[in-house]
């Protein structure tokens, strides 16, 4: 019989990529979490972790467990929610993460709605970037989470999430006020190839967007400043220090001289909705959705 609890661990080592790393969300020592895998290798009659490098990783044979694992979350998951539904009425906890435009733009409005049409349901937000929410979610200290699409998130064949579009958010070049370019309707990206540019810094999750759309339109854009927070782009765009691409959902400081321009081709950042597999059928997060998916064709108008 395998332990369910030293299958959780090595499910953890694969998600995290360290023993370590899997120790620390799980609230283990590194050692009691070798500890772990190792009895699960001997109850199993396999070896389950070999040395590379510095390090470690999974086996084949860990490979091929891991697939049947993930299966048997999902199952137990349904299992919990078929014990706990409560015909089909949204009630309970829903724990809801996202990265910080999705949870002013997407998030708080749902919550408000599920507040008023199902008062039986307690929504919890925790704003989160795109890795931690995946990280929450596998946890299960959150059920729903609104992430970016990005080439470091978990491959939609992943099958321990279920990911599905939720919208398109499209980028405009955002120019100072008087800007040669401020007046057009939609231009060219390469229009803007010469200015200098305010971009995301380095580690986020928008940057390759930019980069891809600005080398989409022929060139590589003259960085100049980087900014985290697009509040801080725009200002920097105000007191004329260059031009950027910032998502249409980022609702900017008001009265800030500066104007959005379209661009041909509408680059774009894909959200997506994530849940654990199996997930999506609990009535307290099939509300959720419904009322994202309801919200999503006004965010971006």
């Amino acid at each position: 019989m395998i332990d369910l609890r030293r299958l959780h661990v090595l499910r953890a080592v694969a998600h995290y990529g360290t023993v370590t790393a899997a120790a620390q969300a799980l609230h283990f020592t590194p050692s009691a979490a070798s500890q772990q895998i190792r009895q699960l290798a001997r109850d199993l009659g396999v070896d389950l972790l070999e040395p590379q490098g510095r390090g470690v990783r999974l086996t084949p044979a860990a490979e091929s467990l891991l697939a049947h694992a993930d299966a048997i979350q999902a199952r137990w998951e349904q299992a919990e929610l078929d014990l706990r539904a409560d015909h089909g009425a949204p009630a309970g906890l829903l724990r809801v993460t996202g990265f910080p435009t999705a949870v002013s733009v997407l998030i708080a409005p749902m919550a408000a709605r599920l507040g008023e049409r199902h008062p039986r349901l307690s929504v919890r937000i925790l704003e989160a970037g795109v890795p931690q929410s995946f990280d929450l979610l596998f946890e299960g200290a959150a059920d729903l989470a609104v992430v970016e699409a990005t080439p470091h998130n978990p491959p939609l064949s992943d099958t321990r999430f279920d990911q599905q579009p939720l919208l398109d958010d499209p980028f405009d070049l955002v120019v100072p006020e008087g800007h040669a370019l401020a007046g057009r309707e939609r231009i060219d990206l390469a229009q803007a190839a010469h200015e200098p540019w305010i971009a995301p810094v380095p580690e986020s999750p928008c940057r390759p967007h930019v980069m891809s759309a600005c080398g989409a339109a022929g060139f590589t854009p003259d960085v100049v400043h980087h900014a985290l927070d697009w509040n801080v782009t725009a200002h920097l765009v105000a007191h004329g220090l260059g031009v950027a691409l910032i998502p249409r959902l980022a609702h900017l400081t008001p009265h800030l001289p500066i104007t959005r321009v379209r661009c041909a081709g509408d680059p774009h950042r894909k959200l997506l909705t994530c849940t654990r597999t199996g997930a999506h059928t609990r009535p307290a997060v099939r509300a959720a959705l419904e009322e994202l998916r309801e919200l999503a064709p006004t965010a971006v108008a």
